[in-house]
């Protein structure tokens, strides 16, 4: 009796069939079982973009290339001059500040006022709890 070779057919379609579905899974652009679902309604529903988002993004999302020198800075770098006259300028403000926060803390040292002493009146009874019991 001879044997058919359909097993050895078969498995090799369906090898070959479910590569080709991993590969087509890994296309972000084409999925035909979602736009189908879509057309029909049943698939997920695309949202309009927010403007704000819209405008927060380029048209345009290029890459930078590998291996080419970054873009040139906007504004040049600061001189030695320039920079000892941002740091003057930051030792000012920070010394002003801490005669600031001196001042604050000597006023804030100030002793807190006497407590008032009520009068004692022992014409009234002191006060006794409700649920309590009285006993002479």
């Amino acid at each position: 009796m001879r044997t058919k070779p359909f097993p050895i057919r078969c498995t090799s379609a369906f090898v070959v069939t479910m590569l080709a579905a991993g590969l087509a899974g890994c296309n972000g652009g084409f999925n035909p079982v979602r736009d189908v679902a879509t057309s029909v309604g049943a698939g997920p529903q695309m949202a309009a973009t927010p403007d704000f988002v819209a405008r927060s993004r380029p048209a345009n999302l290029d890459y930078m290339p590998i291996g080419t020198p970054a873009p040139e800075r906007p504004t040049p770098a600061r001189t030695a001059d320039e920079i000892k006259a941002a740091e003057a300028e930051l030792d000012a403000l920070r010394a002003r500040n801490e005669a600031a926060g001196a001042a604050a803390a000597e006023l804030g040292n100030t002793p807190p006022p006497e407590p008032i002493k009520l009068p004692a009146n022992t014409s009234q009874q002191t006060r006794q709890k409700t649920n309590s019991k009285r006993t002479p």
